[in-house]
């Protein structure tokens, strides 16, 4: 297996798995090869350090028990707070180096591919019929649901002008699909 760091021509960075080198340009001549955030299929190698795994190393017992037995507290508070980005996320220091300053790209990537897949499996994607759907919804024509779809500039600003509360957001191409 063959795991390459990509980025697209926005700068995104991700990981693709592959079989073989030759999987790899197979996949990439074809177009199969996509930004998951973007959905650009204009995507390079990364520089990749391979990984070799000369088999598990058991833990200490007492040092299993420690990583254990913090283990809950750290969920605990991932999970009571999921408004809040996990620390490494936040902003680090001006004075961060370049490396920290990729790293906390990469985890605010995450974070909104995350949120966009949470949205799109949330709502029922009306696709053009979105300003119409919304429009019905508002005047209780039909049951009110969350819904997503897509809408001219000019559709979603009568919207907002009937009242209609309509919110535009760029959800990426990988948040509406499922990644192999």
């Amino acid at each position: 297996m063959k795991v390459l760091d990509l980025f697209c021509e926005h700068g995104h960075g991700f990981e693709g798995w592959f079989g073989s080198e030759d999987d790899y340009q197979s996949q990439q001549q074809r177009g199969l090869v996509q930004c998951p955030l973007c959905g650009s299929s204009q995507v390079r190698k990364g520089l990749s350090a391979p990984r070799l795994n000369f088999g598990a190393r058991p833990a200490t017992g007492s040092a299993r028990h420690h990583d254990d037995a913090q283990a809950p507290a750290a969920q605990a508070t991932t999970a009571s707070s999921p408004q809040r980005l996990p620390a490494a996320a936040e902003p680090q220091p001006a004075s961060a180096d370049g490396e920290a300053h990729r790293r906390l790209q990469v985890q605010l990537q995450a974070a909104w591919l995350k949120l966009s897949r949470e949205i799109a499996a949330r709502t029922e994607d009306v696709g053009s019929r979105f300003a119409d759907e919304a429009r019905r919804m508002h005047h209780g024509d039909i049951a009110e649901r969350p819904i997503r779809g897509e809408a001219t500039r000019e559709q979603a600003l009568e919207l907002l002008e009937e009242g209609v509360p309509v919110m535009p957001l760029a959800l990426p191409v990988g948040a509406k699909e499922t990644l192999q």
